[in-house]
């Protein structure tokens, strides 16, 4: 795990480091050396800790004039232990939505697993959300992450599947991925 880094194609545009809007403004990485770990698994000093012993993250784009923000995630997503929704939600989520930033892509290729726990955090999240015209969308995350989310009934407060399931997001600029995402959600909402 320690050779995954969050994808780096779009730092010349936005680092969260540089951002002083962001909750991890002043953040500092080391190239070298090892801090965080899932589990016995280290993983890239260039992740984000945001209170949770298993889940990180790396914010990767921010667009305050359209309200949305791209975040990398990666390891387990572990509510019923740690809770990592509500220090998801606090720390990251709630700071961001105060910047007026009401869209979320997550994207979870590097989700290893899910693990359920209350369910309050995600409704207050989608509530917040909902009501300033946002959304929550899941891209990419692994199927039996998905399967576990359904499960929980945890999927009610995110988009997700059909073709957020198998975006090639990588090979697009941030606006790009933004409006792909953004027209499926739309087709959703409106179907």
């Amino acid at each position: 795990m320690h050779t995954l880094e969050p994808f780096y194609n779009w730092r010349h545009r936005y680092t969260a480091e540089e951002d002083e809007r962001s909750p991890f403004h002043g953040t500092e990485h080391s190239e070298f050396e090892f801090t965080h770990a899932v589990y016995d698994h280290v993983i890239h000093p260039q992740w984000d800790d945001f209170g949770s012993s298993t889940l990180y993250l790396k914010v990767l784009f921010v667009q305050y004039d359209d309200g949305y923000a791209i975040i990398e995630l990666i390891g387990e997503w572990n509510d019923l232990l740690h809770n990592d929704v509500m220090y998801l939600k606090r720390d990251v989520i709630e700071p961001m939505m105060a910047q007026g930033i009401t869209k979320f892509i997550l994207i979870g290729e590097n989700v290893l697993n899910f693990h359920a726990g209350e369910e309050d955090y995600y409704a207050e999240w989608f509530e917040e959300t909902a009501d300033a015209d946002g959304w929550i969308a899941l891209l990419n995350f692994r199927e039996h992450v998905r399967d576990d989310l359904r499960t929980a009934n945890i999927d009610q407060y995110f988009l997700m599947g059909g073709k957020l399931d198998q975006m090639d997001w990588r090979t697009f600029e941030p606006e790009d991925l933004f409006e792909r995402v953004d027209a499926q959600v739309q087709r959703r909402l409106n179907a």
